[in-house]
């Protein structure tokens, strides 16, 4: 039974119907640059995460690329950001002018390590991105204890966790909420996925939010006046309508997920060459990525592939040792938590349309590996 790793026509099936219609009432107003859709899910997102302002852009990496750009950054500037991640983390904060510090995870969650955190602030630290890899939030508190102690500016990337909460102080705080400003993707792949690509950004700000807004149409609030120099990164709303449509589905989704994770877990539990992902009890995971630590990982992959079972490899390369970076410095050994998944993680099937028998396939699939 071939498995893909992700089954997005098998989404489109059980929605079309209301996507489509939402699609043509876009194309027969003929408003397709920041129509009124654009601004229903501004706000609507604005509510599922627990802030007061959202503006939507073009992509998840624009998202992060002009947050950035509201810091200002000088040459010799540095952002720390984890090296496990994908890359527009770090690519963003080149792009805005600054220099990169990358820093090592905690291997149980893959997320940045708090105490590499601290260890890596200068004098010419400014900002601090997070990122909430795979669906799970990093331990913000502990991060926002750190960067209000030396004056940072923390950025959450939550492009893998639009949905994702944590319990802190007794309270469920959701991605993006917590810190300077929030980013999303809209990547067809992601949990919430448009048609094509789109992102946002999200902020308890005000003053923030109307700089944004501003940033993403070419630097001016009005048109053809311009306070700065902006970009072109709208969400078009033929995307928005798409979003909009798949917004009432995602808890669902998300749920359906956690499910398939837990079964995931149990049928791997105690064995030797197998290390299930772990879940912060302090968390509320939504597994955009489902993803092992094993042993022989890419044997088992091209066993997986040859039985007609999609997996994915997130990331096979940190980013301390791409070749773009290498003038910054790091070599192999210099991250060591970050080089031991690289060579271990492998990504299972795990959306909500996967059925039980797709998952029995898998499950039998990893096992008569290492059998």
């Amino acid at each position: 039974m071939p498995v893909p790793l992700l089954d997005l026509v098998g989404q489109y099936q059980a929605i079309k119907d209301e996507v489509l219609p939402a699609l043509l009432r876009v194309v027969e107003r003929q408003q397709f640059i920041l129509g009124e859709e654009v601004g229903q899910l501004e706000q609507a997102l604005a509510e599922l995460c627990e802030c007061r302002h959202a503006i939507a852009c073009a992509s998840g990496t624009d998202a992060l690329l002009l947050l950035l750009k509201t810091l200002d950054l000088k040459p010799g500037d540095e952002v720390i950001s984890p090296a496990f991640t994908f890359f527009a983390t770090a690519g963003t904060i080149h792009n805005a002018g600054g220099t990169p510090v990358f820093i090592d995870i905690d291997p149980a969650s893959f997320n940045l390590d708090p105490a590499a955190l601290e260890a890596a602030i200068t004098g010419r630290t400014r900002a601090i991105m997070v990122v909430h890899l795979f669906g799970q939030m990093a331990p913000m508190e502990r991060i926002l204890a750190i960067a209000e102690k030396h004056g940072l500016t923390v950025i959450e990337d939550a492009a893998q966790s639009i949905g994702a909460r944590r319990l802190i102080d007794g309270r469920w705080r959701t991605a993006g909420s917590l810190a300077y400003a929030g980013t999303f993707s809209f990547f067809p792949t992601k949990n919430l996925g448009g048609w094509g690509d789109g992102g946002l950004m999200v902020t308890q700000d005000a003053a923030l939010a109307e700089r944004l807004r501003r940033l993403r149409t070419h630097g001016g609030a009005k048109q053809y006046f311009h306070d700065e120099v902006g970009f072109n990164s709208r969400l078009d709303t033929l995307q928005a309508a798409v979003l909009l449509a798949k917004l009432p589905h995602l808890a669902g989704w998300s749920a359906a997920r956690r499910r398939v994770a837990e079964r995931y877990t149990a049928a791997f539990a105690d064995h030797p060459a197998i290390a299930a992902p772990i879940a912060d009890p302090a968390n509320e995971h939504i597994y955009h990525q489902y993803t092992l630590r094993v042993e022989r990982r890419d044997g088992l992959q091209a066993h997986l592939r040859e039985r007609g079972i999609g997996t994915g490899v997130y990331y096979p390369l940190g980013l301390h040792l791409q070749p773009c970076f290498a003038h910054l410095g790091y070599r192999l050994g210099s991250l060591p938590a970050t080089e031991a998944a690289t060579r271990s993680v492998i990504s299972l099937p795990v959306y909500p349309e996967l059925t039980l028998a797709q998952q029995d396939t898998v499950i039998a699939g990893v096992k008569e590996f290492y059998q």
